[in-house]
């Protein structure tokens, strides 16, 4: 049972002068013994564990009266903890108008439909101009601070040319609740994500699973590779529609990827691996010069102003952090796949 806090004179939190809050918190019977980061994380859930050690390396914690240096020291029942928690710190990513294509959104969290070429954070060669950098501009007060700084709760990633469905934290309460959804990828959880990729050629089986482990390319770094040493991943597949060049002959496939693991470039990788790369994909998809000559004239030129892996995130389920409802949004093809499914099948 979470023990009530105890009230200050002016409430359960107080504003100091330099802005930051102050939080007193009692310790109670079954707190006794117990890890004081613990019991802090325990009673205050809207902050992580990291922020909380933060804070108390930052001098910010007392404990009846005195100052507390660390976050392992056991409690006892009845200490009381002053904690004065700042106000979160201006992003260093500047805010920028970028128009978004906003899905959903809340108190807790917004839903984005991204679109291919943007990057989703900052980065060396991408300083601004991301997704991080136009949630500023759009959400700002509503950031209630992940990690003490006012800034987007980035949980999971897209690449710079998938498109698709993205969602993002606006405070750590949301950010740890779905962190935890992502970390578990649907296992045991309710997190449900499925891709659409074009790929080359046509599977043998109509379904299947790729589990091999994948891990940073040895000489090229930019790659990922599967390698005996990479890290697990798994990755089921479905088809979903066959397409034919003139002569009758199969030249792609339509497939619903879903993920247990999110590994970076893992549907990529995968798809390369089991011999069916994506089209368009200049980075894993070796020959697809000589693979577009069969296609016909259309989807030639369809899949030539492309310039991006046919890979979209169509689908993205997960329990909502505060409310605990399931959430499910779908996104339907871009224009420019959407051009490409119409001219492979054009070929038929």
């Amino acid at each position: 049972m979470r023990v009530p806090l105890e009230p200050m004179d002016d409430g359960d939190e107080a504003a100091l002068e330099d802005g930051a809050t102050s939080v007193d918190i009692i310790a109670g019977a079954e707190d006794e013994g117990l890890r004081l980061d613990r019991v802090l994380a325990r009673h205050r859930p809207e902050l992580s564990r990291t922020r909380l050690q933060a804070l108390i390396a930052e001098g910010r914690l007392t404990r009846n009266g005195q100052p507390v240096s660390g976050g392992a020291t056991k409690v006892a029942a009845g200490d009381r903890f002053s904690l004065s928690i700042p106000e979160p710190k201006p992003a260093a990513p500047i805010a920028q108008n970028i128009a978004l294509d906003i899905v959903y959104e809340d108190g807790d969290l917004i839903v984005i439909d991204k679109p291919a070429g943007l990057v989703v954070h900052p980065a060396p060669g991408n300083p601004d101009g991301t997704l991080v950098n136009a949630l500023l501009h759009h959400c700002g007060d509503s950031l209630s601070g992940v990690g003490g700084v006012r800034r987007p709760g980035i949980v999971h990633r897209l690449d710079k040319d998938t498109s698709g469905l993205l969602v993002v934290a606006k405070n750590d309460r949301a950010h740890k609740a779905l962190a935890a959804q992502f970390a578990d990828h649907g296992r045991t959880g309710p997190l449900e994500r499925a891709y659409l990729a074009f790929v080359w050629g046509v599977p043998d089986l109509p379904s299947g699973t790729v589990d091999v482990p994948v891990g940073r390319h040895s000489t090229a770094r930019e790659r990922i590779t599967v390698r005996s040493d990479g890290r697990f991943a798994l990755t089921h597949w479905q088809r979903l529609a066959t397409y034919s060049d003139a002569a009758g002959r199969p030249v792609a496939t339509l497939m619903e990827c879903r993920l247990e693991t999110g590994r970076t470039h893992q549907i990529r990788v995968h798809m390369d691996h089991i011999g069916h790369p994506l089209l368009g994909d200049s980075v894993y998809g070796i020959g697809q010069r000589t693979k577009a000559n069969r296609l016909g004239e259309k989807a030639r030129l369809v899949l030539g102003r492309l310039g991006r892996q046919a890979l979209h995130a169509a689908r993205l389920g997960f329990e909502h952090p505060s409310t605990g409802a399931f959430l499910l949004f779908e996104s339907p093809l871009p224009a420019e796949l959407a051009a490409l499914q119409e001219a492979l099948e054009i070929e038929e």
